[in-house]
């Protein structure tokens, strides 16, 4: 069951990071949908990254729209979702917001050889490695006036969850 007066909750950071994972047991912690943010990408934005070649702001523009209307989509049905998203840059999470003032981020933050290792193991249908470096010179943390937290990679899953229900519970 979800805990009442919740606000949705997008969680942010590079590629490899743990969005998906993390945000699957956020929703579950928190009795919430969950939307892998990936799947919300137009085509023309899955070929490009597939190639090799990061997204411009513009290319983001739509999909980040697309996360922010399912947001308040939410809302209006008196339900907040999670999604996934690399969110990197305030102007994005900003644009986010304008559909769903109330939302919360959680940047899972981590060292760029960390995750680089992490990214070794996995296969993924259009994110190739190589635009990790892309994605860290992109990524605009989480400032002082953003609602959210940062939690580190290395947390499991579940304790990524127990303290995000934690900080929204202290109304972070």
């Amino acid at each position: 069951m979800a805990e009442q007066n919740l606000p949705p909750v997008v969680v942010m950071g590079v590629q490899g990071s743990g969005k998906s994972t993390a945000g699957r047991a956020i929703g579950a912690r928190l009795g919430l949908p969950f939307i892998d943010g990936d799947d919300l990408h137009p085509l023309a934005n899955k070929q490009k990254m597939a190639a090799g070649n990061p997204l411009t702001d513009e290319d983001r523009e739509p999909w980040l729209s697309i996360i922010g209307r399912s947001l308040a989509e939410g809302l209006e049905h008196g339900e907040a979702r999670v999604i996934a998203c690399s969110a990197l840059k305030r102007r994005y999470r900003d644009l986010i917001r304008s559909f769903a003032p109330a939302v919360r981020f959680v940047h899972l933050a981590g060292e760029q050889d960390l995750i680089a290792d992490r990214l070794t193991g996995r296969n993924h249908e259009y994110m190739p490695p190589a635009l990790l470096d892309s994605q860290f010179q992109t990524l605009e943390p989480l400032e002082a006036d953003e609602a959210g937290i940062v939690l580190d990679i290395t947390l499991s899953p579940q304790d990524i969850a127990e303290a995000v229900a934690d900080a929204l519970a202290g109304g972070r």
